[in-house]
């Protein structure tokens, strides 16, 4: 299975209107689940009136198979109605992102009332329509899969971190600066093996290397 997929590169917005009711979808691209409560979150303060923050979201993940890691089909996925009846938005939304080929995307549907009920098949087709006009309006790029690493070194081999690095086209996705320092890492799959091999015979880690 390839170890390469399609996600999007910046924040996009979509907007469908029906008998009054407006469906208002923004996507993003995302890395995590940890990523999506805050986002929501922020979305339902700034669209305190609406009455429905339904959303979706598909995120890659790497699994171990027997000839080694390889793109996971399904991936980390949720898909919410948050109040509209089930099936009409949250699996709406998702099916949209699946339709687009995209991962690491979540879909936020904001829903304002506009007094005259659509019924299941209005709800479906609206949940539908917002979160394809988002998509459509987004910028689509290719990623590779990565596996998440923490490394832990002295401060003192911070230029030879950073130039190891560096040389593999890496870039640190977190950092702590304690007693000793460490980094997380995002390592395509593409170079996790090379990466790996490299820094265990350099030896700048003192073996402190964790899979997130």
């Amino acid at each position: 299975m390839t170890d390469k997929y399609n996600t999007i590169s910046k924040q996009s917005q979509g907007l469908f209107k029906d008998n009054g009711s407006r469906f208002i979808a923004y996507a993003y691209p995302i890395a995590s689940e940890s990523e999506v409560k805050p986002i929501v979150d922020a979305l339902r303060r700034e669209h305190h009136a609406a009455r429905h923050h339904c959303y979706a979201y598909r995120i890659a993940k790497v699994e171990e198979g027997a000839d080694g890691p390889y793109l996971s089909k399904e991936g980390i996925w949720r898909a919410n109605d948050d109040g509209e009846p089930s099936g009409t938005a949250g699996k709406q939304i998702l099916g949209q992102i699946d339709s687009a080929g995209l991962r690491d995307v979540l879909v936020v549907v904001v829903r304002y009332f506009g007094g005259i009920l659509l019924g299941v098949p209005g709800l479906i087709r609206a949940y539908k329509m917002s979160t394809a006009d988002a998509l459509a309006a987004a910028t689509v790029v290719e990623k590779t899969a990565s596996r998440h690493y923490r490394i832990g070194f002295d401060y003192s081999q911070m230029p030879a971190v950073e130039r190891e690095l560096k040389n593999f086209g890496l870039q640190a996705t977190g950092r702590d600066f304690a007693q000793d320092c460490s980094l997380e890492l995002a390592i395509p799959l593409n170079k996790e093996k090379d990466f790996l091999e490299h820094i265990e015979k350099i030896g700048i880690f003192k073996n402190k290397i964790k899979m997130l």
